[in-house]
């Protein structure tokens, strides 16, 4: 008799039990996703983001296993959701990725409540119709490890704020419309180790910073702006940079005078204004990719090393070099 009347508690126990088990989502943390799927009217993407359910379990979040707060939000390649980044993304204290990627009709500015997340280690805007100027209060994300904004429309000078993330190891500003000058505080990253910058396909114009030289960047792309002067500040060889494209800029110097580190596997500067001949001691660097195409090359193109497996298209259009893969020097 004792065991039946037990029964209902060890009903209510297990009902207490699953209801525990179901709701590891923080409330808070499931609030803010709500309001950011109401903010892009509900888009089908969004679907598993039901009220009913655990968030943890819902399709683009991801929680921490031991405090079951939201650590990453990734939404990407969908054109039917549209509008603005909601406010609502700051209150996600704990979310260390934010990824809004390939959203062709994801507009406006980059809101400034995403400056209330200082866990943030990956930001990706990148691949959308996002515009506007590059806001200062992202240098306030002292943890941030990558920033990516490429494929946008933002406008505006680069700010000098952003050499102050003491753990950035990749900037891809690539493909907006950004103006004015590389900042020269870009010589001056707090942190261990220079990130691998993407400042391609912009309008920036000015000199490449002499202050770059401080510097050990990986890989570099400066491409298709309208940068003039030299590069020998991303040079030395003491460096140990790997990737440098400088191509599709106002770039005049003298090629023979640059010296290059063993480490360099990429060097594009085509359509430039470069002088000068190719220095013999490139015949010693294991290019995986050269381009000197579109200058004012002279001289002989040296015999050795990766040089010769290069097409002439790598070589044509400059003054007067010759020798293979060109034609043979008079």
């Amino acid at each position: 008799m004792a065991s039946n009347l037990n029964l209902p508690c060890l009903f209510l126990f297990s009902i207490f039990i699953a209801i525990s088990v179901a709701e590891l989502c923080h409330q808070d943390d499931k609030k803010a996703l709500l309001n950011i799927k109401k903010a892009f009217n509900n888009p089908y993407i969004l679907t598993s983001w039901d009220p009913q359910t655990d968030c943890c379990h819902w399709y683009c979040v991801k929680c921490n296993r031991t405090t079951h707060r939201i650590t990453s939000l990734t939404i990407f390649a969908d054109d039917r959701l549209s509008g603005q980044i909601p406010p609502y993304v700051g209150d996600l204290p704990f979310l260390e990725t934010l990824m809004l990627h390939k959203l062709p009709n994801l507009t406006g500015p980059i809101h400034p409540n995403i400056a209330k997340l200082h866990n943030l280690k990956f930001l990706d805007l990148s691949w959308n119709s996002l515009s506007g100027p590059i806001p200062d209060f992202l240098s306030t994300l002292s943890n941030l490890f990558v920033l990516s904004l490429s494929f946008n429309n933002f406008n505006g000078t680069i700010p000098i704020s952003l050499s102050k993330l003491p753990n950035l190891g990749g900037l891809e500003l690539d493909r907006n419309n950004l103006t004015g000058e590389i900042p020269d505080s870009f010589g001056y990253f707090t942190g261990e180790q220079a990130p691998s910058l993407y400042l391609s396909h912009n309008q920036l114009s000015g000199k490449i910073p002499s202050s770059l030289s401080r510097l050990n960047f990986t890989s570099i792309d400066l491409s298709r702006n309208k940068l003039k002067g030299d590069a020998f500040m991303i040079f030395g060889s003491n460096k140990t940079v790997q990737i440098v494209d400088l191509s599709r800029n106002q770039l005049e110097f003298n090629l023979s005078e640059a010296v290059f580190p063993q480490s360099l596997t990429s060097l594009d500067v085509n359509h430039n204004k470069v002088f000068g001949g190719l220095p013999p001691e490139m015949t010693k660097l294991n290019f995986q990719y050269l381009n000197v195409s579109y200058n004012r090359l002279c001289g002989e193109i040296p015999v050795g090393g990766e040089l010769q497996k290069f097409d002439v298209y790598e070589y044509f259009h400059n003054k007067c070099l010759c020798g293979a893969p060109l034609g043979s020097c008079k």
